[in-house]
């Protein structure tokens, strides 16, 4: 099984994070304004702390429960998933080969050949490919994008999978379902995104990632450790509460009234400082040093006020994700909270979108 598969058939996007378990099912119509999409179900479901850890899957019987879990919080049939690994869990390389070969020849020479980019016995990874385009370099060439992760990872996701009942059809990367997405959201930046530089920080429960875009296409991608956890943390021994009380009086409120300026607000500084630092890192690895825009996703992104806050110490124009502003969403599905966790759905939205490549 690939990590570029195509399937027609509408799969379930299903963003395996470090606390949660996102699904969304989307549907494509071709209406007279050109191809719509419709969100047909979603749902999140949490999960135990110890589940996955860095982004691994320490416990597969755990997350095939919140799988089963959230299909069903779904109500959706679909048996056929789309799942993504972390870019940390991948290797990717551009290699250039012979325009004139056939797709199954270019596989036997990439075997061929794969030792040489991939520092893991190849009996060990799974492998998958994908033609780009022309190569700048002669119009013999093709470039191709290479991209190996341990067997493990794929492996686990699947086998979590399969114990709720569906089947994986596509494992992605996490950064490319993140660009996929994006290109729900090009239309709401400047110029459509076209020679603008933008920054989307994914500022998840324990990893902020920093993927940036160029003409809509993913050139750089950080990831580091800071997110949400953080002030779950600090609300918890702030006021004596646990895990699962804290988390809840996060997102409902309730807190006394020193949470607001002894808690959030330096929390939200903290933020901000991470996201110019990630953006630091960028100028520095690149040829770059300004960005057109920042996008913020994820769902500490949902935290209010944070994109005034970043707006103004990096004097960037910032805003936060929704990919979901252009889509038809079906009756069962409540815009609203659509609305407040669209933040957070950005990979599994790429995920979903992987159905009408």
């Amino acid at each position: 099984m690939g990590l570029f598969t195509q399937k027609k058939v509408p799969l379930l996007g299903l963003d395996i994070s470090s606390t949660a378990v996102k699904l969304l099912e989307l549907s494509q119509h071709n209406g007279r304004g050109g191809v719509r999409y419709r969100v047909e179900s979603y749902a999140v479901e949490p999960l135990p702390s110890t589940a996955v850890v860095e982004k691994n899957i320490a416990d597969v019987e755990a997350v095939g429960k919140a799988i089963r879990s959230v299909v069903r919080k779904a109500g959706t049939r679909n048996k056929r998933a789309a799942v993504a690994v972390s870019g940390s869990a991948v290797i990717t390389k551009v290699i250039s080969m012979p325009a004139a070969l056939s797709e199954s020849e270019m596989e036997s020479q990439i075997q061929l050949e794969a030792d040489q980019y991939i520092p893991y016995p190849l009996e060990e990874v799974n492998i998958d490919f994908q033609v780009q385009g022309p190569s700048e370099n002669s119009p013999e060439l093709v470039d191709v994008l290479l991209a190996a992760s341990r067997s493990e990872n794929v492996d686990d996701r699947v086998a979590a999978l399969e114990l709720a009942g569906l089947t994986c059809d596509i494992v992605d990367v996490e950064a490319y379902a993140m660009e996929n997405a994006c290109s729900q959201l090009a239309d709401q930046w400047p110029n459509a995104g076209e020679d603008q530089i933008i920054a989307v920080a994914d500022i998840g429960a324990t990893t902020t990632t920093l993927n940036v875009l160029h003409n809509n296409r993913i050139i750089y991608t950080r990831e580091q450790n800071f997110g949400g956890r953080q002030l779950t943390e600090e609300i918890q021994r702030r006021y004596g509460l646990s895990v699962e009380e804290a988390g809840m009086a996060k997102r409902q409120g309730g807190l006394p009234d020193n949470y607001i300026p002894e808690v959030l607000e330096p929390f939200k500084e903290a933020m901000a400082q991470q996201v110019n630092r990630s953006i630091q890192f960028f100028y520095s690895a690149s040829a770059f040093n300004n960005v057109d825009l920042v996008v913020l996703a994820g769902g500490s992104s949902s935290v209010p006020g944070i994109d005034d806050l970043i707006q103004e110490r990096l004097g960037v124009e910032t805003v936060i994700a929704n990919p979901f502003a252009n889509m038809a969403v079906a009756s069962k599905v409540k815009p609203q909270v659509l609305s407040n966790d669209a933040p957070a759905l950005m990979i599994a939205c790429g995920l979903a979108l992987r159905s009408f490549d």
